[in-house]
């Protein structure tokens, strides 16, 4: 990928935000419906030292993965991340900076539909596992 073209992708993603509610910030209420309505992927993106408990790929929340923010390139080459650059991706952390950083990654890489979690992940792990009870 060129510089241009990730200059590029940065353009588009700041207009696509901007298009956004609060761009691109989620509740823990919106993440749910982005996650159950329109089939987004969440991507808990805490460094493994961060994680008290479970990630949300073990705590069997709907469409989970456990992308440590440290291991984004390797997670992203073995595919763990949605190949459709259109899919709705949540990214959801501890205190909402790696996930804006993952944000910013996917956004340089193409991807159009990236919303992050403005609160705690573990808060929305609590909510499905309540569900499942």
């Amino acid at each position: 990928m060129s510089e241009i073209s990730v200059i590029v992708n940065i353009r588009e993603a700041i207009e696509a935000d901007k298009e956004k509610p609060n761009l691109g910030m989620v509740d823990i209420h919106r993440a749910r419906e982005l996650i159950e309505e329109a089939g987004a992927v969440l991507l808990d993106v805490r460094p493994p030292a961060k994680v008290e408990g479970e990630n949300a790929e073990e705590a069997n929340v709907p469409n989970a993965y456990y992308v440590p923010v440290v291991e984004f390139p390797q997670q992203f080459e073995e595919g763990r991340i949605p190949q459709d650059r259109t899919a709705p991706i949540v990214v959801g952390c501890k205190l909402v900076k790696f996930a804006n950083r993952v944000m910013g990654y996917l956004e340089a890489l193409g991807y159009k539909n990236v919303y992050v979690l403005d609160t705690d992940i573990k808060d929305l792990i609590e909510l499905y596992k309540a569900k499942q009870s």
